[in-house]
């Protein structure tokens, strides 16, 4: 089997990363600072890092033996781990990311129907453009940082800084779909004369609720990554408790422990959605790849595939003539 190389393909790749290349070496001004790299980041894993200090599954003991919560309230739990700093940080930030989720997603459907240019006129479409670029232009830490000298520091501007982002976010994603969905449906909704609100609902979302869902459900899953971010400018959540360990006195082992449970709990949510997303994807005749296979030659792969498919079409014809 003989691949044919799109020779235009690689000359744009290989110019690219030439560039790239450049832009890096006209960056770095002293090439000699990597060569020490990899022995200071050993050193700091090796000191610092390692290993975690999981006492921050564990609640807080005061001088008198009590246990209480990183509140300073008595721990009244029979499981520890709930009144630990990681469990109650951690329900926290999934709460704040909960919500500007859900309330960002509800914002950023009409606000991205109204940017979509199969759905609007241009002098609409691009004043709602430019609201949201605005929106996400800002990081979040930056507009929580914002919210935090107004506010004062708490959950609260973590949530704002992280729902506009979300508005931002999300409406760029939203309406690039619905600006992908098929056309006739929308010529057929004009023609029956339905409005701006009625084609909404009733063709636009239906059409796009599998894209529609995954970036919601994307969205959450970054919120939660970014509620840890967001922490370190006081806007509370697990984020909060990883600042102070990162600051003196140094405690870089528990930070450590934090940033583990940040990561099982982003794999779980991302786990979760993979399983609610299998219920909306509608996967007809596909065959999902086994994971074997990325091992194999394309050739072969093709061929085990190709086998597959006869051998489930003949079934198929078999079973209807029974």
């Amino acid at each position: 089997m003989v691949v044919q190389i799109n020779k235009k393909l690689l000359l744009v790749c290989f110019t690219l990363l030439l560039l790239a290349w450049l832009s890096l070496d006209d960056l770095v001004e002293d090439w000699s600072q990597v060569e020490s790299a990899p022995e200071k980041l050993e050193t700091f894993f090796t000191e610092d890092l390692w290993p975690p200090d999981w006492s921050v599954l564990e609640a807080e003991v005061w001088a008198d033996g009590s246990l209480h919560k990183p509140n300073g309230d008595i721990c009244t739990e029979s499981v520890e781990l709930f009144c630990s700093k990681a469990w109650t940080g951690m329900v926290v930030t999934i709460k704040m990311a909960f919500i500007s989720t859900l309330i960002g997603f509800i914002i950023a459907v009409p606000l991205a129907s109204l940017a979509a240019g199969n759905l609007t006129p241009l002098p609409i479409a691009i004043p709602a453009r430019v609201l949201l670029a605005g929106l996400r232009s800002l990081p979040s830490i930056i507009w929580a940082l914002l919210f935090a000298i107004a506010l004062g520091f708490g959950p609260l501007p973590g949530i704002l800084a992280m729902t506009l982002y979300t508005i931002g976010y999300l409406g760029k994603l939203q309406y690039e779909a619905m600006e992908g969905i098929s056309n006739a449906p929308l010529e057929s909704a004009m023609a029956m004369g339905l409005t701006h609100s009625e084609r909404l609902m009733h063709v636009v979302i239906p059409e796009s609720s599998n894209e529609l869902l995954s970036q919601l459900l994307f969205m959450f899953e970054y919120n939660v990554r970014h509620g840890t971010v967001l922490g370190l400018v006081g806007a509370g959540g697990i984020g909060m408790y990883i600042d102070n360990y990162i600051n003196p006195p140094f405690a870089y082992d528990r930070a450590f422990a934090l940033l583990i449970v940040v990561f099982i709990v982003v794999v779980v949510i991302d786990l979760i959605s993979m399983f609610i997303r299998s219920f909306v994807t509608e996967e007809g005749d596909v065959r999902r790849p086994k994971w074997w296979t990325v091992l194999l030659p394309a050739g072969v792969a093709a061929d085990y595939y190709n086998k597959f498919s006869n051998r489930k079409n003949s079934d198929s014809s078999l079973g209807e003539s029974e």
